[in-house]
């Protein structure tokens, strides 16, 4: 190998995708600084013992990825052959070219506007506005009855499946209003995915045609291989995959509870949403399941925005960024009382309720 580079073109999405498997986000990112991802030792890059240089696949000492900072060229295998590339400029379009190939949608920003409800004459939320930033986790806490679930169901337009209720106010994705009467509703559910407090799986249906039913009420056409690829591909990121790989045909309804809830945000991700929103969903599972679905959210949130409802305050703290403390005076509908990082939640509250729910003092 020479040590000086060839002048040849950057890599293109089609050349990484032939010396990369596909990864998460959070796996590239930690690629591109030197460390593999969790359980994974990357098969088809590595690197010159001596140089460090990455080496075309198959390549003799090979030994795991390094940091492509440190690269002086890249040898990449093409559908032309074997390919140099040098530099650092080399290295940033190298990561570039890695975050291209990912099909997932950008992660998205959820706005709600002004946003007030009603069940018949009864209002249960008063202009309600909160911005849940993309990419991170942002829970809402408050009392039974202060509007968090309404407010949560509202954001995927769930609420207005109920003949009585009614509502005020915007909500947008990305900008876009996804209750404008030129979008579908079918859309909104597909871009902001839903996970409720009780696991719903399939109960007569398997395992593998559970993560599937979502392409089935979308529309969406996939081949066996495609099929194949989503349903791991899923199942691993609802950290569930190495429970079920060998049973796949059983029946979603068999598994325990806390792996039923895995089944059924696997199935959300599966239509690959831009949103996730999870309604209690640890409320009616044991501790151990409860961390398995804690651990799947923080994996997650490199790929998906994810809203929680908890009455879990340790929750709260553990698993979000931001937080929105949600209150109903008596007889009165429910609003916003603060919101802001869950750190600062937590630690030092503007508003003396906040102090006293999270500490305990009532709800």
């Amino acid at each position: 190998m020479s040590d000086s580079p060839t002048d040849v073109p950057a890599p293109t999405a089609e050349d990484i995708t032939t010396v990369m498997p596909p990864l998460s986000r959070r796996e590239q990112r930690r690629i591109m600084k030197g460390a593999g991802p969790r359980d994974w030792v990357p098969p088809t890059v590595a690197t010159h013992p001596d140089s460090g240089m990455p080496l075309a696949p198959g390549a003799p000492g090979a030994r795991p990825y390094a940091n492509a900072d440190q690269y002086g060229g890249a040898i990449l295998a093409t559908p032309q052959g074997q390919q140099q590339v040098s530099g650092a400029e080399s290295a940033r379009s190298f990561e570039q070219q890695l975050l291209a190939v990912d099909d997932r949608p950008p992660l998205a920003e959820l706005d709600a506007q002004n946003i007030s409800a009603w069940f018949g004459d009864h209002q249960v939320l008063d202009r309600v506005s909160l911005t849940m930033p993309a990419g991170v986790i942002t829970s809402l806490i408050g009392p039974s009855g202060c509007g968090k679930s309404t407010f949560l169901r509202i954001l995927n337009r769930m609420h207005e499946l109920i003949p009585s209720a009614s509502l005020a106010g915007e909500v947008l994705l990305d900008g876009e209003d996804i209750y404008d009467p030129s979008r579908k509703l079918v859309d909104a559910r597909k871009h902001i995915g839903m996970v409720f407090q009780k696991p719903n799986p399939f109960p007569a249906m398997s395992i593998y045609d559970n993560v599937l039913a979502g392409l089935k009420l979308t529309g969406t056409r996939a081949d066996r291989d495609r099929r194949d690829y989503l349903v791991e591909t899923c199942l691993t990121k609802a950290g569930l995959w190495k429970e079920v790989r060998d049973r796949l045909r059983a029946p979603g309804g068999g598994l325990s509870g806390g792996q039923q809830q895995r089944l059924c945000i696997a199935r959300s991700l599966a239509v690959t949403p831009k949103v996730l929103l999870m309604d209690e969903p640890c409320s009616a599972l044991d501790p151990t399941s409860t961390r398995v679905i804690e651990e799947t959210m923080l994996e997650l949130v490199d790929d998906v925005t994810i809203v929680i409802v908890t009455h879990n305050m340790q929750q709260a703290q553990r698993v979000s960024t931001q937080c929105a403390f949600f209150l109903a005076a008596q007889g009165q509908p429910g609003h916003i009382v603060e919101h802001g990082s869950t750190e600062a939640m937590f630690s030092s509250p503007i508003d003396s309720r906040t102090f006293d729910y999270v500490n305990g003092v009532f709800g």
